[in-house]
């Protein structure tokens, strides 16, 4: 039996086939019905979307003695045959689930997940201090105070508004710049201690301090690619890796004439 599973939030659809194609299943359940329902099902292979939740829903079903294969969206789509809903995109992974050309997306532990947690929060942060920034110089330059750029003009706008010297500030103007600079000052520590955290997990891996040792490659880069990359065996050269991630151009090729643009930047950016 094979099954494509559309996952949501609170309603997930069921679409199962036999061995001669046959549907043999094609419901809804709720969020609290799907392991029970799988639980009830003898071993078979089970196919899901690689988007949110996917790598967690993996996880439980094949707890449970199933085989859950992970796909990419974007290849999936073209097995839709009509229209856009919850059964007909599960009918499209059953489909695409059982095609001998189709790749699939290894599944990552809860390790790897909180590893690039932790690189998603650390650029939220980073985002962060920057629109802080931004928005402190940017009212500054309402009253006429403007600094240099790069860290040391940012110190010195830091320090004029704890001092609260210059009469050109408003002192309701003055409250406001105190307190985002009281939350860029925290975003700040938060930044450094997410990097303490990330410098931990990577002088505890083996791969990551491995890939250390390439040119150009730090703490940051090592423990992103190897969360990334549960199984470094599914890249058949260093090529297919450069492609995944989007280093390679791309391709407009036609009539045995090689149209080669900029780089595709598909990888996580």
């Amino acid at each position: 039996t094979t099954i494509g599973l559309d996952i949501a939030k609170s309603v997930f659809q069921v679409h199962g086939i036999d061995a001669t194609g046959e549907c043999v299943v094609r419901r809804q359940l709720k969020r609290r019905q799907v392991l029970p329902f799988f639980r009830k099902l003898p071993s078979c292979v089970i196919g899901i979307e690689a988007c949110a939740t996917s790598h967690h829903w993996a996880r439980e079903l094949e707890k449970v003695g199933h085989e859950v294969r992970l796909m990419p969206a974007r290849y999936v789509k073209p097995y839709v045959k009509r229209g856009k809903n919850d059964a007909a995109d599960a009918e499209a992974i059953c489909e695409a689930v059982t095609r001998p050309t189709m790749r699939f997306v290894p599944i990552k532990t809860s390790e790897q997940q909180s590893v690039l947690m932790l690189h998603r929060t650390r650029q939220l942060f980073v985002r962060q201090r920057t629109a802080l920034i931004n928005a402190i110089r940017a009212h500054l330059a309402e009253f006429g105070i403007v600094a240099g750029i790069g860290r040391n003009g940012v110190e010195k706008l830091l320090e004029l508004i704890t001092k609260g010297e210059d009469e050109r500030i408003p002192p309701a103007a003055h409250a406001c710049l105190m307190a985002l600079a009281a939350q860029l000052a925290m975003v700040k520590r938060q930044i450094l201690e997410a990097d303490r955290r990330v410098l931990a997990w990577h002088r505890a891996s083996k791969t990551s301090k491995r890939l250390e040792a390439i040119p150009g490659v730090g703490p940051l880069i090592a423990t992103a690619l190897v969360a990334s990359v549960p199984d470094p065996s599914v890249f058949r050269s260093g090529r297919d890796l450069s492609a995944w991630i989007g280093l390679v151009p791309k391709q407009n090729s036609t009539g045995g004439k090689e149209r080669l643009g900029s780089i595709s930047k598909a990888g996580n950016r």
